[in-house]
């Protein structure tokens, strides 16, 4: 009973080693044949994860199972900051994606996103040129508006009002409401005559040209940050297991380092 938790805490790291090999080959592979931008942008996370998990599993395998105190002692430390920082992080996560929902327009299946619905915080990050040329290259990749011209390209103008358009289709492949475009086809519209300016941005910004649509409109940004709050919601539920499940191996490795140091006392002992 006395080794139990260093079997469970060796057990458990080195499963953790195991799966850190395919996230490090994950990481080098996309190094070497990402093709777009989205790809490249991902490589450098994927890379240290792989190295971090791969550090911090072989400390607590040769710690637990070795009985070398010190490194299950530097172990159990990246596993309390690691569980201070993911308990942060979520707290922080709901906060800001806690403002901003899309807004209902009569008569229409869909709704329609204004960035300034959302906080502050997530605002800044999307009007940060660097940032939204990152992620629109990664809509472009996903084939958002490319999958939604095929889906609804044959739909009539009453048809399409009547669809129900995902906060990416609704943000980034049509134009908004109040621009009062006339409807051609789900990506094609032609622009008003005889309006020479608009109060919104979107509407000038909007062009047919397939590579373009409103990718650089405002409503696209509150349309990736919406979908953004939707998938939090799925995250936070696996975050909070995460969360839990940490905390129990850290217990079980508070355990294990008191065995450690009961049996290096005895050894010293004799």
């Amino acid at each position: 009973m006395v080794r139990f938790s260093n079997n469970v805490i060796g057990l458990l790291n080195f499963l953790t080693f195991l799966l850190s090999i395919p996230i490090l080959v994950a990481g080098v592979w996309l190094s070497k044949q990402g093709a777009t931008e989205c790809e490249r942008w991902l490589e450098k996370p994927v890379i240290a994860l792989g190295v971090f998990l791969m550090l911090v599993s072989l400390a607590g395998l040769v710690g637990a199972c070795c009985r070398v105190s010190w490194l299950l002692w530097l172990y159990l430390l990246v596993m309390f900051v690691l569980i201070v920082l993911l308990f942060a992080f979520t707290i922080f996560a709901f906060v800001v994606t806690n403002k901003g929902a899309g807004e209902v327009v009569s008569n229409r299946g869909y709704k329609e996103y204004r960035l300034g619905d959302y906080s502050n915080w997530l605002q800044k990050k999307v009007n940060n040129t660097k940032t939204w040329n990152r992620i629109s290259s990664c809509l472009h990749s996903g084939k958002v508006c490319t999958e939604f011209q095929s889906k609804f390209l044959n739909d009539t103008v009453t048809q399409f009002y009547t669809e129900h358009l995902s906060a990416l289709q609704s943000g980034c492949c049509k134009p908004a409401e109040e621009c009062l475009f006339t409807y051609e086809n789900s990506t094609s519209w032609t622009k008003p005559g005889n309006v020479t300016s608009y109060n919104n941005p979107d509407c000038d910004a909007w062009n047919n040209n397939q590579t373009v649509l409103c990718f650089n409109c405002q409503s696209c940004k509150a349309g990736f940050l919406q979908n953004f709050k939707t998938e939090w919601k799925r995250v936070a539920v696996v975050n909070i297991v995460f969360l839990v499940l940490l905390i129990i191996v850290y217990s079980i490795g508070c355990c294990a380092f008191r065995n450690n140091r009961r049996e290096n006392w005895k050894g010293y002992s004799r």
